[in-house]
């Protein structure tokens, strides 16, 4: 019989697929912020989303930051999707560290297991996505920052509510699938395919019958999210301005402000087309009645040593 702490994680487990779409519209600015040069509104979209951290009013961040521009020099995003509820503080189901280098048109995108077990500062050891739940966006960056011993630059928080509306405002997503299988009422041959909204949420949804589990998930969610870049990079995107600029308004928190953007824009927009995929290997295991994923030391030092050789590359 399954205890009540397995439950409460495997209904958990099954929300998370939902913040992919917001992970598509964080890329989407990144990539698609070209728009800024057509819509005037996109200076009203980017005033909603901007919310800075304490850390923002420190005049040497501020400094540090113009030199990471002017010298375009590699940086780093985490990408939060957070179930936040009334009454409820929430936690960040979905957490992806995004490294960009402009030097070499590189990207790295480093899936963080929500279970995983970390020192979170003033908490002790927990489960990642509670950082969140303690402290706010601000915790989590500081968690992870911790954890993987790289500077995170700026942070992104999506609200789930952007998923299938952000696929459908770029009219699907086309990806290649190498397993077949059905979910959600929704057929997925092998080979490539196209996907509506409601048909990609189905698609990133599946892992009961996956070999490889969340692995083979997480893989699918990346895969989604690199089609949403190319989309939202091609010309067809931008007729659809109007639309999408409302879905990421609503949807879309970050310190990015819009001078930024711009920045990421004209600077660092060629890295969409080199995308390493990185995954944290581990294994699940029950500590003090609670359910964790731990990532041994070794694992762990791997990738921190894949990330910073990566932002060092030139």
């Amino acid at each position: 019989m399954k205890t009540r702490e397995e439950n409460r994680h495997n209904k958990k487990r099954r929300k998370w697929p939902y913040w992919v779409g917001g992970m598509i519209l964080v890329l989407l600015i990144i990539v698609g912020i070209t728009l800024i040069y057509i819509y005037d509104k996109v200076g009203d979209t980017v005033e909603t989303m901007h919310e800075p951290l304490q850390r923002d009013e420190d005049p040497e961040r501020k400094r540090e930051l113009d030199s990471i521009f002017n010298e375009t020099k590699p940086i780093n995003l985490l990408l939060l999707g957070v179930d936040e509820r009334k009454n409820d503080k929430g936690r960040s189901d979905t957490m992806i560290l995004v490294s960009l280098n402009p030097q070499t048109n590189s990207m790295k995108m480093l899936s963080i297991p929500r279970d995983t077990r970390v020192d979170i500062p003033g908490y002790g050891m927990d489960k990642i996505n509670h950082a969140y739940a303690y402290g706010n966006v601000g915790l989590s960056v500081d968690t992870v920052n911790q954890m993987l011993d790289v500077p995170i630059h700026f942070y992104a928080k999506i609200n789930m509510e952007g998923f299938k509306q952000g696929i459908d405002a770029l009219g699907g997503v086309t990806v290649t699938n190498d397993q077949g299988f059905s979910q959600g009422g929704s057929d997925f041959p092998t080979g490539e395919i196209h996907l509506n909204g409601e048909e990609a949420l189905s698609y990133i949804r599946m892992r009961k019958d996956d070999p490889r589990g969340d692995i083979g998930r997480n893989e699918r969610q990346r895969n989604v999210i690199q089609a949403a870049i190319d989309e939202a990079a091609s010309f067809s995107s931008i007729t659809k301005v109007t639309n999408i600029l409302d879905i990421i308004g609503s949807n879309v928190r970050t310190d990015l402000n819009f001078n930024q953007m711009q920045t990421l824009f004209t600077d660092y927009r060629q890295t969409r087309h080199h995308i390493d995929s990185m995954e944290l290997s581990g294994s699940g295991e029950y500590i003090d009645n609670y359910w964790y994923y731990i990532v041994p030391d070794n694992e762990l030092n791997r990738v921190k040593t894949e990330l910073k050789n990566h932002m060092e590359a030139r």
